[in-house]
């Protein structure tokens, strides 16, 4: 669609300006929201002028912006604290929460290694034994790195000789790691520190003398946390040196966009490097001959056109599964010595159903599928042929399935909306599964309901969604309903456990998930129809699911909310600006909400495969369409909002949020409340503090009920005790 500059200049500027070119919105807000200060910031984008009037809050160091941050958590914190059942809910919160959970374990040179949650640590504390029977010691407690639980164990690698482990810590939220080297006989760390490490894991050399990683150079002291990241390399750290000693493997002066991923194969003949470029799925693929001295990085598959990831190798037959010429995925074997495409061998064609993982355990190929959204695994041998599916416990969400192809055994989980993460441990040899680790959590699973329905979207799509209510749901429109969705690079949304959406159905209240194109649910192909150009269809698949819910008598738009994270904060701000009558509450969290500028800031730049960037004038003129920040319109009756950000996000900066939710106040025209929830010492969401995450959820959920007029004398604190051991109550 083409835009006329004259009526494009005067809506942009509309949008923050005190012009009633919108509708009109009867009824001011109760709320004295702070001044924020408009600047004259205009910006030219390919002969249209856009108006930025609070440019000045993306300098988060600022004093200005400081204390404007400070007067809007004021604000917001005494909007929450006036919630009649706000502490009720945290009380519940909290007695869920309080449950032992484990990670799938896994077998690293003769011990075994999982992680442990006793309940409310703010950190899982990680754990190794020699033997299943052993008694368990603990390695590394990730609590006692930071007073507060900032701290975050954000990935760990052993060396295979079981000797030595390599571990990665976050601080307050940031992608920033460190890492460290662990001695796992003496539990106690030696030298070895590496600084600057994003977006990368360590992968060990056969011998154990050192390891792989990616890092960045070191950024000035402004730009660590919105300064943009470019040029990664891959190095090698042998034990015992320092990181200025490191011997830098492969890197690409002439590609600033390029990053590497390193993989060591099992017989540790050799180095894989995927070569990826932004978050685009497709990637290269570089190898190294490990066994020869001073060999080069020899170049496999250069020519982004697919997804490849390495599986295994037979010596110089290399296993990967693609989507290449398979929008759903297959695994094929590549003969490095003759790697051209007509010389491929297809091993497991693609199938009905999505291809997410594959593994080789006990000399067999462990193939993780999803069939409309949840899980189904099947077994092949490495030739291709069939051996067994396995019977999963119910409708959910599987992973796990690591090991070599010398390993009998191997563990995985299986978890639902109603079934907390319980870990299972298959015997390859004879095909069987047998239940490792089940959490016991405080409620009764058989008072929960799970339904998937179809809905029909704007251009006749027809796309998934899941329903959880308690049982017996009345279809009167009067549930109070939570639509959460995504619908982004290519990540699958499928059923999992969450004491955060229990609590809110317990608490009356109805949670939907629905699967959006622009997710990997249904392969390459639902990936891409959700892209650049396409954007819209996510926004008009979530607009449907809502639509749906009313037709259906789920809900009423007086008692529906919605909600999303990241990518899924954008789709929140697009769809209560484009349908604001839809929905009596939204909650953006930490959303790419300025979509003319996201790709200046940190990794924001990778983001173009998905969203096309403001650059380009065609993807500018989709973009502007709908960026939820260019989309306010003065006085437009928007749903209570509350933007949920933190201050040490340095993937979405919190510029994001903090001009939205300025803009938002602005332009509201009725009653309903926009507010900003901004936490410290947090980042995106990663390694976030059980503490804060009670928290953050305790406050989403008050002022959701509060938006929706659910009765603030419910007593969610008390609430019907586990009978036995949880089971699924999917349908």
């Amino acid at each position: 669609m083409q835009f006329k500059r004259a009526s494009l200049v005067l809506s942009l500027l509309a949008a923050f300006s005190g012009n009633a070119l919108a509708q009109t919105c009867p009824g001011g807000s109760p709320l004295s929201y702070p001044v924020t200060k408009k600047v004259d910031q205009q910006d030219n984008y390919h002969g249209t002028t856009v108006a930025d009037p609070y440019r000045w809050l993306e300098d988060a160091n600022s004093a200005e912006t400081k204390a404007w941050v400070d007067e809007q958590n004021t604000l917001t914190q005494g909007y929450l604290q006036q919630i009649p059942n706000r502490e009720a809910i945290k009380q519940r919160l909290t007695k869920l929460w309080n449950y032992e959970r484990f990670s799938v374990p896994f077998r690293e040179g003769g011990r075994y290694f999982y992680s442990r949650n006793d309940g409310l640590q703010n950190q899982a504390v990680l754990f190794t034994m020699k033997s299943l029977n052993d008694k368990p010691r603990l390695l590394l407690d990730p609590n006692t790195l930071s007073s507060d639980g900032t701290v975050a164990l954000a990935d760990f690698s052993v060396g295979p000789n079981g000797k030595f482990m390599a571990y990665s810590t976050a601080a307050s939220g940031s992608d920033w790691n460190e890492i460290k080297v662990r001695n796992i006989d003496t539990g106690l760390d030696i030298e070895d520190h590496i600084k600057w490490v994003k977006f990368s894991k360590t992968a060990w050399a056969h011998d154990g003398s050192g390891f792989f990683y990616s890092r960045y150079d070191e950024p000035s002291e402004a730009a660590k946390l919105a300064g943009v990241n470019y040029f990664q390399k891959l190095y090698f750290h042998k034990l015992g040196t320092p990181q200025s000693a490191d011997q830098l493997v492969y890197d690409r002066p002439d590609q600033k966009e390029w990053g590497f991923r390193a993989n060591v194969s099992d017989d540790g003949r050799y180095l894989i490097i995927a070569g990826t470029q932004g978050t685009e799925r497709k990637n290269r693929i570089f190898y190294k001959d490990l066994g020869k001295k001073d060999s080069k990085v020899v170049g496999l598959l250069e020519n982004l056109d697919a997804a490849y990831h390495f599986i295994d190798n037979d010596g110089p037959i290399f296993y990967f599964s693609t989507d290449k010429n398979a929008p759903k995925s297959r695994v094929v074997a590549i003969d490095i010595r003759r790697p051209a495409a007509d010389q491929w061998k297809e091993l497991v064609p693609e199938s009905a159903q999505t291809l997410v993982s594959a593994n080789v355990v006990n000399k067999q190929l462990v193939l993780n599928y999803l069939t409309d959204a949840h899980s189904a695994v099947k077994v092949y041998d490495l030739r291709g042929k069939l051996v067994r599916e396995l019977a999963l416990p119910g409708i959910g969400s599987v992973s796990g399935f690591g090991g070599k192809r010398s390993d009998s055994e191997t563990f995985y989980s299986f978890t639902s909306f109603t079934t907390p993460s319980t870990v299972y441990r298959y015997d390859a040899k004879s095909g069987k599964s047998s239940v490792y680790r089940q959490p016991k959590v405080d409620f009764d699973p058989s008072a929960f309901e799970t339904r998937q329905e179809f809905f029909t979207s704007r251009d006749g799509t027809k796309v998934p969604m899941f329903i959880v209510s308690k049982k017996g749901m009345k279809l009167d429109g009067s549930n109070p309903t939570y639509l959460y969705g995504y619908g982004g690079f290519n990540v699958a949304l499928t059923p999992s456990f969450s004491v955060a959406n229990l609590a809110w159905v317990e608490m009356g209240g109805v949670y939907v998930m629905a699967n959006l194109r622009g997710g990997g649910e249904y392969g390459e192909a639902w990936h891409k129809a959700g892209t650049k150009l396409q954007k819209q269809n996510v926004f008009d698949d979530f607009i449907g699911a809502a639509e749906h819910l009313i037709a259906t008598k789920v809900t009423s738009p007086a008692k529906l909310s919605i909600g999303g994270g990241s990518n899924g904060g954008l789709l929140v701000g697009a769809t209560m600006t484009q349908r604001p009558d839809l929905f009596a509450a939204a909650v953006p969290a930490v959303g790419v909400l300025d979509m003319l500028r996201f790709h200046k800031f940190t990794i924001g730049w990778a983001w173009t495969s998905d969203y096309g960037s403001s650059d380009n004038a065609d993807e500018f003129k989709a973009l502007v369409k709908y960026s939820p920040l260019h989309n306010l319109k003065a006085g437009g009756c928007y749903p209570a909002t509350m933007v949920m950000t933190a201050d040490h996000d340095d993937r979405v900066v919190p510029a994001h949020s903090f001009k939205f939710a300025a803009a938002a106040q602005a332009a509201q025209g009725g009653p309903a409340p926009v507010l900003i929830r901004i936490e410290t010492k947090a980042g995106h969401g990663a390694g976030k503090p059980t503490s804060k995450q009670i928290e953050e959820v305790a406050d989403r959920w008050g002022f959701l009920g509060r938006a929706l007029g659910m009765t603030p004398a419910t007593d969610v604190a008390a609430q019907p005790k586990a009978a036995g051991a949880p089971v699924s109550g999917a349908k």
